[in-house]
């Protein structure tokens, strides 16, 4: 982690500030959903609170005095990609190969509602009287896919349809999208587990959950200085590697997201290394890596959130809106509907539910920490935090290139 910088340009927080000021963010959050009913009840995640909380002070402060506040980002990323390796560190291929259908179900209804999501973005535009572009760039493109996605397609898009302004439209409809998407998860859970009466079942509750030990009022175990020191030892031989075999992907021509085969490689470590080495206490399923994991994504996600420049979203005008609101629509509607009872109808289903919300209209983070609010409340699921995470990686962004090019001809 870079060291602390002085504050010359206080429009721009290095490293070390934004760090530390995301850990003050997060215990805002923390207070705020404490005192407010309303949060808790819906499953609202704290650092998404204490995030947009900072992110609203910030447009206040642009509006005001025309101030335009950046983050460093390199810490963020960190976090993610400790966060991912430590899901694969907790995976058991047993995990895995019991995901397998529901894998595949997962991945089949994703395509389908991204085949929906676009279309529903490209008859709004037409609707509307907009730019044929602006069609696909509120689908897939800017919400499953997100700024990253919108960066990369947006110029393309304006060629190809000769209008410009594209990429600051793409960006605020993604901001937008992650906002409803972190809002949204958590009461689409407790609708369905409140209707159905779900919990974890028995087998689930006596594993305990691949992600959120610390939470886990069964766990006993003690954190101490020697389990802390061996669990980051492990993340970070993992990470090494994975870095590695990133490169060698992206020298193919491949390009993934580096905490991709950074969990891929804790995953393997986690069911091999142990057994070659049966003395070694290996950290899976510990109360010291919980810590970690949740650590990571809580900062993660607060930095995430706080950094959204929410005066971008003055580029959405009053039709841009609609669409996204029918785009939130149709989410709910799916996913209640088809998503909830194809995938089983049981406890699982319904964490499910929350993090099929904050992916298809946000990120993956964002989806992850839906889940983990609902499972925080409501007890352990671990084959949503399996299954989703593999989708989301592997298959997602191929299969959007696609759908951007064929939509975007429209």
């Amino acid at each position: 982690m870079p060291g602390p910088g002085l504050l010359a340009d206080i429009t721009n927080i290095p490293e070390f500030e934004t760090f530390t000021l995301a850990m003050i963010v997060y215990f805002g959050g923390v207070a705020i959903t404490r005192r407010v009913s309303f949060l808790r009840e819906f499953n609202i995640p704290e650092p998404v609170v204490g995030g947009l909380g900072l992110a609203l002070v910030l447009l206040v402060l642009h509006l005001g005095f025309g101030m335009d506040i950046s983050f460093g980002t390199e810490t963020r990323d960190l976090l993610l990609v400790y966060f991912f390796t430590s899901i694969g560190i907790n995976s058991r291929f047993r995990d895995l190969l019991a995901g397998g259908r529901p894998l595949a179900m997962l991945l089949g209804l994703t395509l389908l509602f991204m085949i929906v999501q676009d279309v529903v973005g490209v008859a709004g535009a037409r609707l509307f009287g907009l730019p044929s572009g602006t069609g696909v760039l509120v689908g897939t493109a800017s919400l499953i896919g997100g700024h990253g996605t919108v960066i990369a397609w947006a110029p393309e898009i304006a060629r190809l349809n000769s209008t410009s302004g594209m990429m600051e439209l793409g960006v605020a409809n993604a901001t937008l999208g992650l906002i409803v998407a972190a809002f949204l998860g958590g009461p689409i859970a407790r609708f369905l587990i409140s209707r159905d009466h779900l919990g974890p079942s028995h087998e689930d509750r006596r594993e305990g959950p691949i992600v959120g030990l610390s939470h886990d009022p069964n766990m006993v175990e003690e954190v101490s200085q020697t389990s802390m020191m061996a669990s980051l030892l492990v993340l970070n031989i993992a990470v090494i590697v994975g870095f590695v075999i990133h490169g060698r992907i992206q020298e193919a021509g491949v390009n993934l997201p580096l905490f991709v085969p950074c969990l891929m490689v804790g995953i393997v470590m986690s069911n091999t290394v142990p057994h070659i080495f049966p003395g070694w206490r290996w950290p899976a399923r510990t109360r010291a890596l919980a810590l970690l994991s949740d650590y990571s994504l809580s900062i993660f996600l607060t930095i995430s959130l706080m950094s959204l420049q929410l005066w971008t979203l003055s580029g959405l005008g009053v039709a841009l809106l609609l669409i996204l609101a029918v785009q939130a629509l149709v989410a709910v509607v799916f996913i209640i509907f088809i998503l909830f009872p194809l995938m089983g109808r049981d406890y699982n289903a319904a964490v499910l539910s929350a993090g099929f919300a904050g992916f298809v209209l946000g990120a993956t983070p964002t989806a992850i920490a839906n889940m983990t609010a609902v499972r925080k409340r409501y007890g352990p699921a671990p084959l949503p935090f399996i299954i989703l995470p593999i989708v989301a990686a592997f298959f997602v962004d191929l299969a959007n290139v696609g759908l951007i090019h064929v939509f975007s001809q429209f």
